[in-house]
């Protein structure tokens, strides 16, 4: 047992949760077959507590267990919280299956890896009495993000910022997470972990990348007005192989790892990170993160191939949320907004930065759940809706006197569509301590059956408080 788990023994402690978790899985529908935890609205949903919830199971405990938590994309611009007890981790890139030592926690190919984050959060988990070792496994086939990704993605953002007018930026984490996918699809400017473990290939290729790098960095200092230091390819070099060997431990061939647990029986749990809607290829374009972050990431980022996965919950808030730029039609600016971000505590894991706040929008949820294809909800953040004495809910976009009947593709349509609301009775009783459906309010149980019958997926959780225990199932 972890120091962590050890202290926070009781009703939301991890043995109490992995004692649970078979329960739990068979309340969510999930007995049997992979499954994909992905969020459907602009991330931040909840998905690390929904993980952390099932991948206690084990299959000694009945109803199937997970024995991979494996995330497929993106980087050190995720943000999963869990709070176990009093215990509270934020979690950017290591999957949130692993404060449990018996399950492996796999990072595909699909994501980027930050050396240095990875290593920093180690060894903040190893310090809490997390064990962390064979429980971690890196994909050798992942990029890797360098300093110079990091400068790239400010001053690019603040380039096109000043271009296009200060309205106009992407409003990236900075974590140089679209830098980095970028390499990776320019492919000379590329390193690979694999890369990076190849100490004679890295001392080669690292200043030959370096010296394209501070040219383009120096164009976009200049560009912005700014001064520009060029970054020393020797000191990069240094602390590259220094994260390598810190690393090398934990690399390997994930994709024939997942390949053999699964012929050995064992199950896949997938952990998206960023959401549907911030999808490069689905989401709200050019206002998205640089993966694919939907459902259908899991299988390029993995290697798994589709049909493998049978189960995709969606992780919904019980209202909408975005942080950085990019429209979103049912954004409060009022006294109403202001209050669902200060008890939702709606501010960025990664950032910071506060969260902008509205209405749920089923239409963009009804596309959401199509694309990445939900076969179950779970609702988030419910409690946050308590004391409002009604609630709205977007049930049509209306855009140039006719209500469209998709979700735009162009984000500058999206930007300029109406909302058409549909309004439900609020409920005045506080819920976070409710512990199962029917101890609910009616008018919360109303709100839930409205958003399924809308988006005709059913809803199979709802989260009344950022503890385990505290979660009501269908």
């Amino acid at each position: 047992m972890s120091k962590a788990a050890d202290a926070t023994a009781g009703p939301g402690s991890a043995v109490t949760a992995a004692a649970d978790g078979g329960a739990v899985l068979n309340k969510l529908g999930l007995e049997a077959g992979h499954t994909a935890i992905v969020g459907l609205q602009w991330g931040d949903e909840g998905k690390g507590k929904v993980v952390d919830l099932i991948a206690g199971a084990t299959a000694a405990q009945g109803g199937g267990g997970f024995d991979c938590v494996v995330r497929y994309n993106g980087g050190a611009n995720a943000g999963h919280s869990l709070q176990v007890g009093d215990q509270r981790y934020a979690l950017h890139l290591v999957p949130s299956g692993i404060l449990y030592p018996e399950k492996i926690n796999v990072l595909g190919n699909g994501v980027v890896i930050d050396p240095a984050q990875l290593v920093k959060e180690i060894t903040e988990l190893k310090s809490r009495g997390i064990a962390v070792g064979e429980n971690l496994r890196i994909s050798d086939r992942a990029h890797v993000v360098f300093e110079y990704h990091k400068v790239q993605d400010v001053l690019y953002d603040q380039a096109v910022a000043k271009a296009w007018g200060s309205d106009k930026p992407i409003g990236t984490t900075g974590r140089g997470i679209g830098p980095c996918y970028a390499d990776k699809a320019l492919r000379s400017t590329a390193i690979r972990v694999a890369d990076m473990l190849d100490t004679p290939r890295l001392r080669d290729m690292l200043p030959r990348i370096v010296s394209v790098k501070n040219g383009m960095l120096k164009s976009l200092a200049d560009l912005c007005g700014q001064s520009f230091e060029p970054l020393d390819a020797d000191a990069l070099l240094a602390t590259a192989i220094e994260h390598a060997e810190a690393l090398r431990p934990h690399v390997c061939d994930t994709a024939t790892l997942l390949h053999d647990a699964m012929s050995g029986g064992r199950r896949l749990l997938f952990e998206g990170a960023n959401a549907t809607l911030l999808d490069i290829d689905h989401g709200t374009y050019p206002y998205v993160t640089s993966s694919n972050c939907s459902s259908l990431g899991v299988h390029t980022g993995t290697g798994v191939p589709g049909h493998r996965v049978t189960n995709v919950v969606g992780i919904v808030k019980a209202y909408q949320t975005r942080v950085g730029g990019g429209p979103m039609p049912t954004q409060l600016d009022d006294e109403i907004g202001d209050r669902i971000r200060e008890k939702g505590r709606e501010y960025g894991t990664t950032t910071g930065r506060p969260r902008r706040c509205g209405w749920l929008d089923l239409v963009a949820l009804k596309y959401t759940a199509a694309v990445s294809g939900a076969t179950g909800i779970a609702l988030m953040l419910l409690d946050v809706l308590a004391g409002l004495e009604e609630l709205k809910v977007c049930v049509g976009y209306r855009h140039q006197g006719r209500v469209l009947k998709t979700f735009p593709a162009d984000a500058d349509v999206l930007a300029a569509v109406e909302p058409v609301y549909e309004t439900l009775p609020g409920f005045a009783a506080e819920i976070e301590d409710c512990r199962s459906y029917n101890d609910l309010p009616e008018e919360a149980k109303a709100y839930i059956r409205r958003i399924e019958q809308f988006i005709d997926v059913p809803v199979v959780m709802a989260s009344v408080g950022p503890r385990r225990d505290q979660s009501v199932f269908r």
